[in-house]
């Protein structure tokens, strides 16, 4: 164990200073990767796509479209359509940044990083797509409620979950991040530690199976968790559902008192 103990190296990447900021360069380039990926898709899509019989990457694209748009009107209702595009390209782009982790990109296994890791597997690219996302979010409940009503929903259900409700927003990019980044990197440090425990000839079978399930199938996992809490939360921001119950209350005060008699 003390072996493995020297012998594992956790975020280490090649890197550069550029305006004070430090720039993991490999982490960018397989980020560019991911998104030159995404956007080859999209366009091949939208130049050889058929309305007769489709192939097999229109197939996979319509059925993701098709999943993101069942989840965005039934959180959301029809207004929900407008967020389909940025539900499926989160989806994508997740998924392959994910999947980026099945190339074999390392030089020396087990003691060299890859070239082209998993985006994901470092916190950066997690926390700005969460970042991202919350800002939209925000912007579109500034566009969907106005000003005051963007400031009262805080208030919502009573004026005593004012701080409960700020810090709830202020920790969504936070689990967002921790989620996706948490898992591929402890995926990736798993094969690590597969490589510096076990002898060569069983750690080809294991670092295979553990890719096929932790990159493949939780990889995929997460990029659905990611699109879903996206959608979510631009459903709760657009959701006019506890303005119209405060309005209520306001015209008809009897009814709030009998609620406060009732509780």
């Amino acid at each position: 164990m003390q072996y493995a103990a020297k012998s594992i190296s956790i975020g280490i990447h090649p890197h550069i200073h550029l305006f004070g900021l430090t720039i993991d360069y490999d982490i960018v380039l397989s980020t560019f990767l991911a998104a030159a990926i995404v956007l080859w898709m999209g366009f091949r899509i939208a130049r050889k796509g058929t309305s007769g019989v489709p192939g097999k990457l229109q197939l996979i694209w319509e059925l993701v479209i098709a999943m993101v748009a069942d989840l965005a009107e039934s959180a959301i209702g029809p207004k929900g359509r407008k967020f389909v595009p940025i539900g499926v390209t989160v989806f994508f782009f997740i998924l392959v940044s994910n999947w980026l982790d099945f190339i074999p990109t390392a030089l020396h296994p087990g003691h060299s990083e890859p070239i082209l890791p998993a985006p994901t597997s470092d916190v950066n690219l997690p926390l700005a797509m969460a970042l991202f996302v919350v800002v939209w979010v925000h912007i579109e409940s500034f566009r969907e409620r106005g000003i005051r009503g963007y400031f009262r929903h805080y208030r919502q259900p009573y004026l005593a979950m004012t701080p409960i409700n700020v810090i709830e927003e202020i920790t969504k990019p936070i689990t967002m991040t921790m989620r996706l980044f948490g898992n591929l990197f402890s995926g990736g440090l798993m094969v690590v530690v597969f490589l510096t425990l076990f002898p060569i000839y069983l750690t080809p079978p294991l670092e295979i199976g553990w890719k096929l399930f932790d990159t493949g199938f939780i990889g995929a996992i997460q990029a659905y968790i990611f699109m879903l809490l996206t959608i979510l939360y631009f459903g709760m921001a657009t959701s006019h559902d506890n303005d119209d119950e405060l309005a209520h209350q306001a015209a008809h005060p009897e009814l709030q008192h009998a609620v406060l008699k009732t509780s």
